[in-house]
């Protein structure tokens, strides 16, 4: 039998902690790692019996490193605060502990919310790897979407998680637009150039993809408008890419003379994020 430790990174999420601590109350320790909240979600931690502590942000992958390290037990479950395993996932990852995993860890699928509605389990949902055995890896160090890395066979468990992040259209654009400024530094350093004609042929086939062949149709409208956003994150991403190559060969050129300089406004932007 393994003993479980569940391991959360955290921030103002007073509204939604309370769903995943009671969902994982059951696992043997619950970690919580606080980027220093101004709301409840300490008081919150602490009155689950959580073992907590608070660091101030240092990146997706860092962070839930750092929370991850602060684990006891060699089997581990990674949540945002905004998640939380199904009834059925609960049981499953419970028996799975009883019994002793044999991979070295299990991707899960994630059911997302979707505005006013739960996405439909009859989409194509993703998987993530978030039940794993730390002994084998951990965190990546992609600046947005980090995710565990282990060496050694996966298996996939037959329930998903829930994802309450995506409340309503507000929330999901501002969430893609800081998304997309967010993978610039990561994409250059990777050596990614600023290719147009990804923003002119990826985009349409994306939403192709999410619509049709991951069925999000059938969401109703609410899948539509999901597909048409995650299609405009797409674009995002290649457009701001784009865009930091040019800034960085034209700088304020393309401008009028005596123009305020648009390069000065972005660097002091930068700076007050």
């Amino acid at each position: 039998m393994e003993k479980l430790s569940v391991f959360i990174t955290t921030f103002n999420n007073a509204h939604t902690l309370p769903f995943t601590l009671e969902s994982v109350k059951w696992a043997d320790e619950i970690v919580v790692l606080d980027s220093f909240s101004t709301d409840e979600t300490m008081a919150i931690a602490e009155q689950y019996g959580c073992k907590t502590a608070q660091h101030k942000f240092m990146g997706y992958g860092p962070q839930k490193q750092l929370a991850l390290e602060m684990t006891s037990h060699n089997w581990v479950l990674l949540l945002d605060a905004d998640e939380a395993p199904c009834p059925e996932l609960q049981a499953e990852i419970q028996a799975l502990m009883a019994e002793g995993p044999s991979k070295a860890g299990y991707t899960i699928a994630r059911q997302e919310q979707l505005f006013w509605r739960m996405r439909t389990t009859k989409n194509r949902m993703n998987h993530f790897l978030r039940l794993f055995d730390k002994r084998n890896g951990g965190l990546d160090d992609i600046p947005i979407h980090a995710a565990p890395k282990v060496e050694g066979e996966l298996g996939r468990l037959k329930h998903p998680f829930y994802h309450f992040g995506e409340i309503d259209i507000h929330t999901k654009v501002s969430k893609i637009n800081s998304y997309a400024q967010g993978l610039v530094a990561d994409k250059v350093a990777k050596g990614r150039k600023g290719n147009p004609w990804m923003m002119v042929f990826y985009p349409p086939f994306f939403f192709v993809r999410s619509y049709l062949f991951k069925r999000s149709f059938l969401n109703g409208w609410a899948g539509f408008i999901g597909s048409v956003i995650a299609t405009f994150y797409v674009f995002l991403k290649y457009a701001n890419l784009y865009e930091h190559y040019q800034f960085e060969k034209h700088g304020d050129s393309l401008l009028p003379k005596g123009a305020p300089s648009t390069v000065a406004l972005r660097e002091k932007g930068r700076k007050t994020v």
